[in-house]
C-alpha cells in the first residue's frame, strides 16, 4: 500500500519544516494573523446575520406517543400547567409545560367533545367552547379528571357541515365570552347564527353581537381589551384578516344577514345594514355604510399567510421582548406567528403586520401566552394542509433576553409614516430613502372569491429623517392610499451596530389617513 505523504504548510521566510529563524517565525504568526481576522479575503464567509432562532427559539412539547394531539385552544391554568384541547375532542392537562421537555406530563382531562376551538379558565371551571356549545368542566375531587361535565351555552345551531367551526374567547371585562360561528360553507347560513359572533354572559344568556362573518381562524383581546377575530380569504373578503369586533357592526359577509328576522337580533342590533355593492372596494362602501367595519389588518395573500388563525396579546411586561401589547397572530397554511401594530385612526383600528417566528412542525393554530413570558403554539394539517410537515404540533417560544433588531411600530401620519425600531438606527443608512420601497394596493370587495391585488400605486418617499436618539424615522411621504395596503421593505436600514433588520417588511392597512398629527 503507498505511504500518505503528509502535506506540509510552506509559509514564507522559513527554511524547514523543523528550524526557522525568529524573524520568520514572528512573520508566519502575522500571515496566520491575517488570514484568522480577515477570512473574506480569502474567499471565506463572514459569520451569518442573526437568525430568529438567536432570539426566539422553539421547544417542542413531547405529545405521548398514543396521543393524536391536533391542538385547537391553549389555556394557562392556576397551578402553571396549560390545558390543551383537540379537534378530536379531547382536553390534556401538561405539568412543567415551561421547564425541559423530559420534565413534562401529559394526562388525559376529558374526552368525547366535538372539536374544542377555544378554553378559558374561571373559578374552578375550564370552559370549552365546542362546535355546538360552551361546556364547563370541573375536577371535583382532585384526580386530574373533569367529572362535572354541564352544558353552559347552546343557542346557535349546527348542520353537520364540515365548515361550521366555533371559536370562543377569554371573559371579557363584564364577564362575557365571545363566540365567532363559521357560515355552512363559505357562502351561506342554513342554521341559526352561522355567521355571526354572539357573546354569552355568565348566566348563560346568548346575545347576537355582530354579523357578517364568513371564515373565523380564532378570537382574542388585545391589550384594551377590545376584541378582534381572523377572518379567511373567500367571499367578501379579499384576503385574510384581523377584524375589530363591535357590538352592532356588520363585518362584510352578508351569508348571515338571514338572521336578522329574528327577534333576539332585532332587539340586540336594530335593522339589517344596507347591502354592499359586489366589486367595490371596502373603504367605498364603509362611506355609505355605517355599520360596516373595515378590517383592522389585511394580511396579503402568499406574502403573510393564507390561513390566518390563532390571536394572542403580550402582556407579559417585557417578559417575551420588546413587543409588550402588541398582537401576535397564527397562519395555519404557512405555519407562522405574525405580529400586530395597532392603532386608532378616525375612531377605528387600523396598522401593520410583520413577520415574526416561522417554522413550527403544524399548521398554528391554537396560541395562549403564559403569565411567565413563554408562547405556545399548538395546531393541526388536517382538512387544510401546511407548511410545518406533521399532523399536529404543540411547541413553546421563549425570549432569549437579546433584543433583535426590528421595527417596532409603524404609524400613521398625515404625510407618511413614522417608524419606531427596537435598537438605535445607524444614521447614515435609516435616512437614504434609498434604503426603502413602497408600493400600495387594495383588494376588490366582492361576492365571489378573493380577490387579486389591485389599483397598484407607488408613492415617492421623498425624505426619511432620523430622531436624534435613533429609535425612530419619519418617512414623509407624496402619494398616500386611503383604503390601500402600504407595502414596505427596508433592506437598506442598519442597526448602529451594523445588523440589518431580522425582517425588513411592513404591510400597513390604511384604511383612514390622518388629518393631524
Amino acid at each position: 500500500m503507498p505511504r500518505i505523504q503528509r502535506a506540509r504548510l510552506q509559509l514564507p521566510g522559513s527554511y524547514s519544516p523543523i528550524r526557522r529563524e525568529p524573524i520568520a517565525v514572528m512573520f508566519s504568526c502575522l500571515v496566520l494573523a491575517v488570514l484568522i481576522a480577515t477570512p473574506s479575503i480569502y474567499g471565506q464567509t463572514q459569520p451569518a446575520a442573526p437568525t430568529e432562532d438567536d432570539y426566539y427559539p422553539i421547544t417542542t412539547l413531547p405529545i405521548p406517543s398514543n396521543v393524536e394531539l391536533e391542538v385547537g385552544a391553549i389555556e394557562s391554568l392556576p397551578d402553571g400547567r396549560i390545558a390543551v384541547s383537540s379537534r378530536r375532542g379531547d382536553i390534556y392537562l401538561v405539568k412543567n409545560p415551561t421547564g425541559e421537555p423530559e420534565s413534562m406530563e401529559f394526562s388525559l382531562f376529558a374526552s368525547g367533545l366535538h372539536e374544542v376551538l377555544g378554553l378559558t379558565y374561571r373559578d374552578g371551571w375550564l370552559y370549552a367552547t365546542q362546535r355546538c356549545e360552551i361546556t364547563k368542566l370541573k375536577d371535583s375531587n382532585g384526580d386530574d379528571r373533569a367529572d362535572q361535565v354541564l352544558s353552559h351555552a347552546d343557542g346557535w345551531e349546527i348542520s353537520g357541515d364540515y365548515h361550521e367551526y366555533a371559536f370562543g374567547s377569554d371573559f371579557d371585562a363584564d364577564g362575557n365570552m365571545w363566540v365567532v360561528l363559521c357560515l355552512t360553507g363559505s357562502f351561506s347560513s342554513n342554521v341559526k347564527y352561522r355567521g355571526w359572533c354572539v357573546r354569552v354572559t355568565p348566566d348563560g344568556k346568548l346575545i347576537p353581537t355582530c354579523s357578517g362573518i364568513r371564515s373565523p381562524g380564532g378570537i382574542g383581546m388585545n391589550a384594551a381589551g377590545d376584541m378582534f377575530y381572523t377572518d379567511n380569504q373567500g367571499p367578501w373578503n379579499g384576503t385574510c384578516g384581523l377584524k375589530h369586533l363591535v357590538p352592532g357592526t356588520f363585518q362584510g359577509h352578508t351569508g348571515g344577514n338571514r338572521w336578522y328576522e329574528l327577534e333576539a337580533v332585532q332587539k340586540a342590533m336594530g335593522k339589517q345594514p344596507a347591502e354592499p355593492t359586489s366589486g367595490s372596494r371596502i373603504m367605498t362602501e364603509a362611506d355609505k355604510i355605517p355599520e360596516l367595519m373595515p378590517t383592522a389588518i389585511l394580511f396579503p395573500y402568499k406574502k403573510m399567510g393564507q390561513s390566518a388563525s390563532g390571536i394572542v396579546c403580550d402582556q407579559t411586561a417585557g417578559k417575551f421582548g420588546p413587543f409588550r401589547n402588541q398582537l401576535f397572530v397564527g397562519d395555519q397554511t404557512f405555519s407562522t406567528v405574525m405580529r400586530c401594530y395597532l392603532e386608532k385612526v378616525a375612531g377605528r383600528y387600523q396598522g401593520a403586520c410583520f413577520p415574526f417566528r416561522e417554522g413550527f412542525d403544524s399548521g398554528t393554530l391554537g396560541m395562549e401566552m403564559s403569565a411567565s413570558g413563554a408562547m405556545f403554539v399548538g395546531g393541526t394539517n388536517r382538512g387544510w394542509g401546511a407548511r410545518g410537515g406533521k399532523a399536529y404540533n404543540l411547541q413553546r417560544l421563549d425570549w432569549t433576553g437579546k433584543t433583535p433588531f426590528e421595527i417596532h411600530e409603524m404609524r400613521a401620519k398625515p404625510d407618511g409614516f413614522e417608524l419606531t425600531f427596537t435598537l438605535p438606527v445607524d444614521p447614515q443608512s435609516a435616512g437614504d430613502v434609498a434604503s426603502y420601497e413602497l408600493q400600495t394596493y387594495a383588494y376588490i370587495y366582492q361576492s365571489s372569491y378573493g380577490s387579486p391585488e389591485v389599483d397598484h400605486t407607488k408613492p415617492t418617499i421623498a425624505k426619511a429623517e432620523v430622531a436624534e436618539d435613533g429609535l425612530s424615522v419619519r418617512l414623509r411621504i407624496d402619494g398616500l392610499q386611503r383604503g390601500h395596503v402600504h407595502e414596505l421593505h427596508a433592506k437598506g436600514v442598519r442597526s448602529g451596530a451594523g445588523l440589518p433588520l431580522l425582517h425588513p417588511e411592513a404591510y400597513y392597512t390604511l384604511n383612514n389617513i390622518p388629518r393631524d398629527e
